[in-house]
Formats: C-alpha cells, structure tokens, sequence
C-alpha cells in the first residue's frame, strides 16, 4: 500500500496523540486530571436535548439534513448575528452551516488555496490551520504572538512580498491558546490589512460569548468594508456546550461562502436534521443562562491562577475563552514540564510548544473540569514538586 506523501507529512494530531497517552495510563490505574483539551463538561439547557428529542421521534427527520443547512437554521443564524453583533446577513449567500467549525476551518484550504500559495498563521495557534494549509500544499508563514504585544501579531512586519503571495489571514480572537482579545483598532487594521494585499481574512471566532469580567467580544464583520474580504467562523461547540454535536457556520463574504459550500456539498450531506432543530433551539432560545455558565468558568479561572505560584507557573488573567497561558518555570521546556508534572502528579496539562514554535516556554490549562477537581491539580502539583 502507498500512502499519499500528504499523510506521510503529515504529523499525528497533537491531542489525539495525548488521548492515547492519557489512556495508558488510565489501564495502569492513574488517577488522571486532564486538563488538556478544551471540550466543555457542562451539558446544554434542558431545551436544546428536548428540540433533538422531540425532532428525533418524528419520522421524517432521519434522512439527510439537506447540503446549505435547513432554512431555519440559517434564519436562526442571521437572528443571533443580529441581535448579538448588530451585523446584517442574507441567510442565503451570507451564512454556510458547518458540521463544527472545524470542518470548515479545514475545507478552507481546500476553497481558497492552490499548492505554494502563502498561509499566514498565528503562533501559537490551532493546529488546524496550519493542516488544512499542509494538505493542500500550501506554505504556512507564522506570525509570532508575544505577550509584550497582548499576543497580537504585528502585521506591519510582515514582509510586502509575503503578504502580497498570501491566500489567507488567520486570526482568531478571543484567542485559543492564549486567551488573549482583540480590540476594534487591531480589527480595523486586519481587516485595512486584507483589502490592500487582496487575501480573505479568515477570522475564528468560537469563544465570543464565553467572556469575563463584563468583557463583550466583537465579530470582525462589525468592522466596515469586513464583509467583503472576510469569512467569520464561529460554532455552538463553546457557547452552547455542544461540543459532540458539531454544529458550526462560515458568515461573511458571499464569494467566500459560495466557494466554501461548493467545496462541502462535494464532501458531506450535511447535518442530521434533529440535531439542526436542536440548534434553532440554542440560537433562538433564552440566553439568560450563558451568564450563569460564564460564571462558573470565571470562578474556576480564579481557582486555577490561585495556585499557579505553587506550581511554578506565571499568566496574565484571561479575559475570555476556557484557558489559562502559563509561562512556565525558567530552565525548563514546555514538553518538559508537561510530561514531568504528568509523570509525577498525573495532571496532564498541554504544552505550549504543541500550537507552534512561539508556544515554546507556555503551558495551555483548560477550565474543563469542576473547581473541586482543579483545586485538586494544583494540590497535586504543589505536592509534587512544582517548579523543579
């Protein structure tokens, strides 16, 4: 058998990788804290599982969920961005549904990229831009994100001939890994960015209503002249707490959404109907409830950065998203410490070096899990050692 050299490069997904690893341990009887991977352990309102129930109990919802998305959904979609952003959307050239964001974050690549065209992409960041760009044949530029800078790339280092080259701008704020927000003036630049060097602005957005200390996050289509170069991607796997239930959209530019459903309807069916009813459900529901949940992220943030002193760890507050970005102890590796304090504690946190090369020296800890259980990671590390 040959394999294509695309998978020959490619490298194993990092948390799939840590998935087995954690697995072994758990056979040989370790007690693990995983706090590694940023899937909510909250379940949804008791509104959203009744919608797929009821929907699911109905005999003419199992065949396929239709190649655009139902009507309602994509209704529902422009409803939220209304009411959420003030941002207008034609529900049928303006919104794509997505099995998760993911997904379409991926097929992106396949949409907009041709082999050697340039990607510029955040580092640290998710992995799956990079992939999609890889799978292609497309070349990843990275855009360093330093803590003296909020963890802001700097676009105006960005050679000219390099982002002339470039097919798209990744960003993604509030940011995975590092918690870190963008503010309107860095959002009019990118967007300023994007029209003068031709390339689609790809911009994640996930994470924009799981936000503390009274922040609000923006959608980059506020930004006047956003509609035309950008795709905003967002999901109800953070907001709703529906991770499992994939369940994403691409908003923004009509070409860019036209040529990203022509790349999906070649490659899925779509999504099982009672689960877009469910979705209807979320977006068109009350919402009084994400305040609550919100919440109880923020008291477990507050736990977390309570013992990162004992653990040899140092970070700035997030003000948004389920993560806190650690600087870890000096002298040692982001892997190093990682597999250290697993090895010792049996708390497995993410390295930082896993999102990119200036992830190196960072340790990603995800709020996924109850307070009792994280004040007990930190116990174990304190116990363990901390810092070496």
């Amino acid at each position: 058998m040959k394999l294509a050299k695309r998978i020959r490069d490619l490298p194993p997904y990092v948390f799939a990788e840590a998935g087995r690893r954690l697995d072994e341990l758990r056979a040989r009887g370790v007690d693990v804290i995983n706090l590694g991977i940023g899937s909510p352990d909250l379940p949804p309102p008791r509104a959203i599982i009744d919608a797929l129930y009821q929907s699911a109990l109905r005999p003419d919802t199992h065949g396929y969920g239709g190649y655009y998305g139902l009507p309602a959904l994509r209704r529902a979609i422009v409803d939220y961005y209304g009411r959420r952003f003030s941002v207008s959307l034609d529900p049928d050239k303006e919104v794509a549904v997505l099995i998760g964001s993911k997904e379409g974050l991926f097929n992106a690549a396949l949409a907009f990229l041709d082999p050697g065209d340039v990607v510029l992409i955040p580092d640290p960041g998710y992995p799956t831009y990079g992939l999609g760009a890889h799978m292609v044949g497309g070349i990843s530029y990275p855009l360093p994100l330093r803590e003296d800078r909020g963890f802001l790339p700097d676009l105006e280092t960005i050679p000219a001939d390099v982002a002339d080259a470039a097919g798209i701008l990744w960003l993604n704020y509030p940011n995975n890994p590092t918690g870190a927000v963008a503010d309107l003036a860095f959002l009019e630049q990118a967007v300023s960015f994007a029209h003068h060097h031709g390339l689609l602005l790809c911009y994640d957005n996930p994470y924009c209503d799981l936000t503390f200390d009274g922040y609000i996050a923006p959608s980059i289509l506020q930004i006047p002249g956003a509609r035309d170069v950008v795709l905003e991607f967002n999901s109800l796997s953070k907001t709703y707490n529906m991770a499992g239930w994939r369940v994403g959209m691409a908003v923004g530019s009509p070409e860019a959404v036209s040529a990203l459903a022509r790349v999906k309807t070649n490659i899925d069916s779509g999504i099982f109907r009672p689960i877009q009813e469910a979705a209807i459900a979320a977006l068109t529901g009350d919402q009084s409830w994400l305040k609550e949940r919100n919440a109880v992220y923020q008291t477990r943030r507050d736990t977390v950065m309570e013992w990162l002193p004992a653990a040899g760890l140092s970070a700035q507050l997030p003000r948004a998203a389920m993560y806190v970005w650690a600087r870890v102890p000096a002298g040692e590796s982001s892997q190093g410490y990682s597999l250290r304090v697993l090895e010792q504690s049996g708390v497995w946190i993410t390295p930082g070096s896993a999102f990119g090369e200036a992830g190196e020296g960072y340790v990603r800890i995800a709020l996924t899990l109850p307070n009792e259980r994280l004040r007990e990671a930190g116990d174990r590390i304190r116990a363990a050692g901390g810092a070496a």
